[in-house]
């Protein structure tokens, strides 16, 4: 069985050394160990102390971003026979050490992917605001996939080949909350493994401040949710709808029992917008349903594809328990 270890990187000269020099040569129930350093356009030495360290180095000769790294390291890592994944950061925030707990699941049959959960309530350095801010951005993406997990924002994670072929990563920003609920509405398991971080090396690159973080965050975990469950959108805007619609019209029925229906007409045009709202709500529903299906179509296409282009889901490796 092959592991890869994936280390999106920029410029990280300073800590990448001891990243490097902590993850483990010999991990139980692996046979090989391959450490990727995905360099994202660094202007410094990154990309030699990777190759120095022994290290395979893909270079961006731009900036990319995380989400582009991690594709380009899975594309690489599929293509060289990896069974395992196993993505880590160049900053050293992760014990690399731990490794081997995080694929144990995975080597065992009991999991498609594994999450190292920080503990974030833990962390030193979390501001109270910041702590509150993982804990329900966690379960905002667990009642979006259907999951329980205690950390949803980890990066420090293991990925079978089985999961590498069915997650389809197309947001720009961060891939953490996407694969989560595409993971988790595909019905792939996934199991958390509680670890401690190092100690902060430097300020986040991925956003500027916490709010920034949470906009995009946002956006991108409503973007997944919705090509999953179009109807939990536009079928409560058509209940809205259709309830505020009836209002009017039971407004001026009342009235005119009652004799007095007098000039109210603008209720009855207000009852009118109101209803043709649902009506377009319960229509694009109906448009985002169809697209669902023939994604999902198309999702089964793509993973013929990936066996094609890189060779059964379940090797001579990882035979499936």
């Amino acid at each position: 069985m092959k592991l890869v270890v994936q280390i999106p990187c920029l410029n990280e000269e300073q800590t990448l050394p001891a990243v490097l020099a902590g993850i483990p040569t010999s991990i139980e129930g692996i046979d090989e160990v391959e450490i990727l350093v995905i360099d994202d356009g660094s202007s410094d030495r990154t990309a030699e102390i990777a190759r120095d360290h022994g290290a395979t180095v893909l270079h961006h000769a731009g900036r990319m971003g995380l989400a582009q790294s991690f594709r380009d390291g899975v594309d690489y890592a599929l293509s060289h026979g990896a069974d395992i994944v196993v993505n880590t950061d160049g900053d050293n925030q992760y014990p690399q050490d731990r490794i081997g707990d995080l694929v144990a699941p995975i080597v065992a049959g009991e999991a498609d992917i594994t999450i190292g959960d920080r503990q974030t309530h833990k962390i030193e350095h979390f501001s109270g605001f910041k702590k509150f801010m993982q804990r329900f951005g966690s379960w905002v993406v667990n009642q979006a996939a259907g999951t329980d997990l205690p950390d949803a924002a980890s990066g420090f994670r293991a990925y079978s080949r089985l999961s590498l072929y069915r997650l389809n990563v197309v947001t720009q920003f961060s891939y953490t909350m996407e694969t989560i609920i595409q993971a988790g509405n595909k019905r792939l398991s996934i199991a958390s493994v509680p670890i401690d971080t190092n100690p902060k090396t430097r300020e986040s690159r991925l956003f500027s401040n916490m709010f920034e973080h949470m906009a995009k965050s946002g956006g991108a975990i409503l973007r997944s949710y919705f090509m999953f469950k179009p109807w939990g959108l536009f079928g409560l805007l058509g209940t809205i709808f259709a309830i505020g619609g009836a209002i009017p019209f039971l407004r001026y029925f009342v009235l005119w029992v009652n004799g007095t229906p007098g000039d109210h007409f603008q209720s009855l045009i207000l009852g009118v917008l109101l209803l043709v709202g649902a009506l377009l709500s319960v229509a694009l529903g109906v448009i985002s349903d169809l697209l669902k299906t023939n994604r999902v179509l198309h999702e089964h296409g793509l993973e013929r594809m990936k066996t094609e282009q890189y060779g059964p889901i379940w090797g001579a490796a990882s035979t499936r328990r």
